[in-house]
């Protein structure tokens, strides 16, 4: 009597472990991910892609992200090109030569690319140790300059200023490579005189640049890039303020970009909508995630900055919100 007991109660513990089992596996199915493509480690597009990750994740909309390190602005264009990630973040300036096909994308123009809303202003900032006699964009000549690896948003900038100065390579003793991750430490080490980072400030890496050795920021606002901005829709006129860096007390004029959103006109409208609904529902708390946040304004983030047509997703989320017309 008690094994047919016990094996009754055997048999309704497996049906009700088979039941849950399958009520569970749906639940389970529905769960649909997305990819966001960053940047280096100590950088604000980090920031940006680990953020977007942090509302999606808590909130309902079905969708699990992550949001992996990668090589930056072209590489996450490229990215979503190829299908290995669904949003990328990327330079205005990146984003305009992918959809018009230009610069680094010279004949490949990307015309499925998609804007998904502008963040903070990114300028160019020129770091150089202070031993290194470097004190003006002309310095650099016959100097050891990290360029940026190539992909990157900082070296796509830096080849723009190369090219408006007539200077290639061989202008420089040495024309490093090197990531963002990897360019301060260096720079610490003596084996580069001088850096270029395109990042919202106050960065990560310029922190350790400046405070691991004596080093400044060299102002850019020349007549050469007085001419690159005049020309050019997606550049400004940006200041790094005094006394945000060690030992860099005065306010450093220099110019830049501005970071975006993109995605593909072939990326799911649901996904993309959950991602722009992740950020503006949680906006207060998104700013408080990084300095470079902090005055970013949902008018601005969807109306400028923008060189591609807005996703169709992105589109319904502003027209909900009223911040876009028909």
């Amino acid at each position: 009597m008690k094994k047919r007991h016990a094996l009754t109660g055997l048999l309704s513990g497996l049906g009700m472990m088979i039941g849950a089992a399958a009520l569970s596996a749906p639940a389970q199915a529905q769960d649909k991910f997305m990819t966001i493509g960053t940047g280096g480690q100590t950088g604000v597009y980090y920031v940006v892609g680990q953020s977007v990750c942090r509302f999606v994740n808590q909130g309902d909309s079905g969708y699990k992200c992550n949001a992996p390190s990668t090589g930056a602005s072209v590489a996450n264009i490229n990215g979503i090109r190829n299908g290995d990630l669904d949003l990328g973040v990327a330079q205005s300036d990146v984003q305009y030569n992918a959809y018009h096909g230009e610069g680094q994308f010279e004949g490949k123009a990307y015309e499925n690319l998609r804007a998904v809303f502008a963040l903070h202003g990114e300028p160019l900032t020129l770091v150089a140790r202070s031993d290194s006699g470097i004190k003006a964009l002309d310095d650099l000549k016959g100097k050891r300059v990290n360029i940026g690896n190539p992909g990157s948003g900082n070296r796509a900038t830096m080849e723009v200023v190369m090219k408006a100065k007539g200077w290639d390579k061989n202008t420089f003793s040495l024309a490093s490579e090197l990531d963002s991750s990897e360019q301060s430490s260096a720079l610490a080490d003596n084996n580069i005189d001088a850096m270029v980072f395109v990042a919202g400030h106050p960065n990560g890496s310029i922190q350790e640049a400046t405070t691991t050795t004596d080093a400044r920021l060299i102002p850019l606002d020349g007549p050469v890039i007085q001419k690159l901005v005049e020309e050019r829709p997606y550049y400004s006129f940006y200041t790094v303020p005094g006394g945000m860096y060690k030992g860099n007390p005065d306010d450093t004029k220099t110019f830049g970009v501005g970071a975006t959103l993109v995605t593909s006109s072939d990326t799911d409208p649901d996904l993309v909508y959950a991602a722009v609904k992740s950020v503006f529902e949680n906006f207060d708390r998104f700013k408080r995630l990084h300095p470079a946040f902090a005055n970013l304004d949902p008018q601005t983030m969807v109306n400028e900055g923008l060189s591609a047509p807005l996703h169709e997703g992105a589109k319904r989320y502003y027209k909900e919100r009223g911040w876009l017309k028909d």
